[in-house]
């Protein structure tokens, strides 16, 4: 389940400050920052376009990237933060942590569900509820998942899925230290759980006499 490792491409930024980073946009460029491994922070800048097209594809937060600057050793980094406009929305600067194989990061990871056409709750009308798209786990930066996956096979209505109802990889736990809710099937209007049961016990019965 762990992701292929992209490449991220970034410049080294002359200056530090708010003047700097305001020449870096002037010039088409997100300012950034990169820390953490017990070095000094290293001022980047990236091109804004690139950028922009990694961030509207998503899951942008929770993949790890290896980072190339020229001049300087390849390094492995998360992003830990995307400041934003608060009128366009766009990226203004952006923050990236170094880590190592080995080093346990917090991240969020994408849920997934597949199994519709085999949940006998879903063609009975029933809707899936999604409380939580996507859950925060604790990982190894070596083995960061690209998804989880929720099978819905079989689920009837009224069936409520729990984070312990989820294989996670080799190493991954929840940051929340309790089985909580993924999602459930909600019964459509005039359909409620038991009157489904009801509904298998009459066919059992049927088929039996």
């Amino acid at each position: 389940m762990a992701k292929e490792i992209p490449d991220l491409v970034a410049e080294a930024r002359a200056g530090t400050g708010k003047g700097a980073a305001r020449q870096a946009r002037r010039d088409g460029k997100v300012p950034g920052i990169v820390y953490g491994d017990g070095k000094d922070p290293s001022p980047i800048q990236m091109d804004f376009n690139p950028l922009l097209t990694r961030l509207r594809a998503g899951r942008f937060m929770s993949t790890l990237f290896n980072l190339k600057v020229e001049g300087q050793d390849d390094v492995r980094v998360i992003c830990r933060g995307v400041q934003r406009d608060v009128v366009k929305d766009l990226p203004t600067h952006i923050d990236f942590m170094r880590v190592h194989r080995n080093t346990r990061i917090n991240l969020f990871v994408h849920v997934e569900f597949t199994g519709h056409d085999d949940a006998p709750g879903l063609k009975r009308g029933g809707t899936l509820v999604v409380v939580r798209p996507e859950v925060e786990l604790m990982v190894t930066a070596s083995d960061i998942p690209d998804h989880l996956t929720v099978d819905l096979t079989g689920r009837k209505i009224g069936d409520v899925i729990h984070i312990g109802d989820i294989q996670l990889p080799a190493g991954a736990r929840p940051t929340i230290d309790r089985n909580f809710v993924i999602a459930n099937i909600a019964a459509p209007s005039g359909l409620g759980a038991a009157d489904e049961e009801g509904e298998d016990t009459a066919a059992d019965a049927d088929a039996q006499s």
